[in-house]
């Protein structure tokens, strides 16, 4: 089994306003960036190679966590959301009055110019494949479509309706990957937040 964690970048401003971000590649924001830097990895996770998204968000957010030997993964990019990326929920329900019936396509749903999460599963498997070769536990700066597709891939969660564990953002996801790929997970939401010193 090859251990794989993984950790979402921090806010960005259009992810405090709610807006739906995509593959736009915009810097954290300033309370984002100070988040950020009162994470600590945690010691379970020393010595895991480093990878992250091409997104500036993501390498900011592991340069703030002192990855410096990092490689960039270009299949962590995010879910594109084609058209529908950029505008609010309720702006976006009125440009796009069939969201509705589309948001019950679960791993299928799929916005106009944009992919699914099977999509984005489809390209992860590949990379997934290269981590579990490796045998090397791996530590990836990513985003949350990407962390919701290797969890539904995880436990089978077919995006329709509440996932069997609520994933917190400011946490660390924690997988292992078997012989074939296949992720299962060790342990969730495990806090970035450093402990209060006495």
């Amino acid at each position: 089994m090859t251990t794989l964690a993984l950790i979402r970048h921090g806010p960005t401003d259009w992810n405090e306003r709610g807006l739906l971000q995509g593959r736009r590649d915009l810097p954290l924001s300033a309370r984002g960036l100070a988040t950020v830097r009162q994470w600590r990895l945690p010691p379970e996770l020393d010595g895991f190679a480093a990878v992250s998204s091409p997104l500036g968000r993501c390498q900011e957010t592991a340069a703030a966590l002192g990855l410096v030997d990092l490689d960039i993964e270009p299949r962590l990019i995010e879910i594109d959301w084609g058209a529908w990326e950029g505008p609010d929920g309720a702006a976006l329900r009125a440009r796009t009055p069939r969201r509705r019936e589309a948001e019950g396509g679960g791993l299928d749903l799929r916005p106009p110019g944009g992919e699914s999460p099977r999509e984005v599963q489809q390209r992860l498997r590949p990379w997934l494949h290269q981590v579990a070769d490796a045998a090397q536990p791996t530590l990836a700066i990513s985003h949350k479509g990407i962390i919701r597709a290797i969890y539904a891939l995880a436990t089978g969660w077919p995006m329709l309706g509440k996932p069997a564990h609520q994933l917190h953002w400011d946490c660390a996801q924690l997988f292992l990957l078997d012989e074939q790929a296949k992720p299962r997970i060790a342990r969730l939401n495990i806090p970035l937040t450093a402990a209060p010193r006495s």
